[in-house]
């Protein structure tokens, strides 16, 4: 049997036996629930909400921005509306993806089930959406515009669907396994300077796999919410 890759998790009681990917979101939602606490902080000691006065909340608020015009540009005006979710799912794999380059932890998005989870958490979501601004008219995107032809688009359309949350997860999965997989093979053969290209290579897959999760998710939600069908 293949050795299990060491983890700090490992040396912690109770937390041994517990599968990586559950205990690595755990941390992961402690470190974001401990950001926000802090940002909130930061924000009440300020005399002016609207001006970062610290490092920490001149972050957030770069991070705040930067969603929110990165989901102008897919969803639009109606944007605001969903960047604490799509924000939350953002900054969950971005953490999770950044966890892995960390010595000693291993990503929580290297594991299918989790990116499965996130996938169809979103597949809920942005159904949700469509039929909370649609009615049951939302159930038209699904038939087409041909109505001979609407049984045999309801069936491919409800295949598409239900496949994109497993074409999300498959995507994450693959991507972050590889980056990992070849970071740490070749952190064990050369220790000096050739784990430093891997890890910015490793840094710019992080970010690169959150914003692409991200885009998708956002893409769906505005094709539920258009009126444009």
């Amino acid at each position: 049997m293949p050795e299990e890759p060491f983890t700090w998790f490992s040396l912690i009681p109770g937390l041994a036996n517990q599968p990586n990917h559950v205990v690595g979101s755990l941390l992961v939602f402690i470190l974001m629930i401990l950001f926000a606490l802090a940002v909130r902080l930061a924000v009440k000691k300020t005399n002016s909400p609207l001006v970062p006065q610290s490092r920490l909340h001149l972050v957030a608020e770069m991070v705040v921005d930067g969603l929110l015009n990165f989901l102008e540009g897919i969803i639009g005006h109606e944007a605001k509306k969903f960047l604490p979710l799509l924000g939350a799912i953002f900054l969950y794999i971005l953490v999770s993806n950044l966890l892995g380059l960390i010595p000693g932890f291993l990503p929580p998005t290297e594991s299918f089930n989790t990116n499965l989870a996130a996938g169809v958490f979103m597949f809920l979501m942005y159904n949700y959406y469509g039929f909370r601004e649609h009615g049951v008219k939302y159930v038209k995107q699904f038939l087409g515009p041909v109505l001979p032809l609407a049984p045999l688009m309801l069936i491919i359309e409800l295949v598409s669907h239900a496949f994109r949350p497993f074409s999300l997860a498959l995507r994450l999965t693959g991507n972050m396994f590889g980056d990992h997989l070849v970071f740490t093979i070749f952190s064990n053969l050369v220790s000096v300077l050739l784990p430093v290209i891997f890890l910015g290579l490793g840094l710019a897959v992080s970010i690169i796999q959150a914003f692409v999760f991200t885009l998708l998710s956002a893409v769906y939600i505005s094709l539920a919410i258009s009126h444009e069908h």
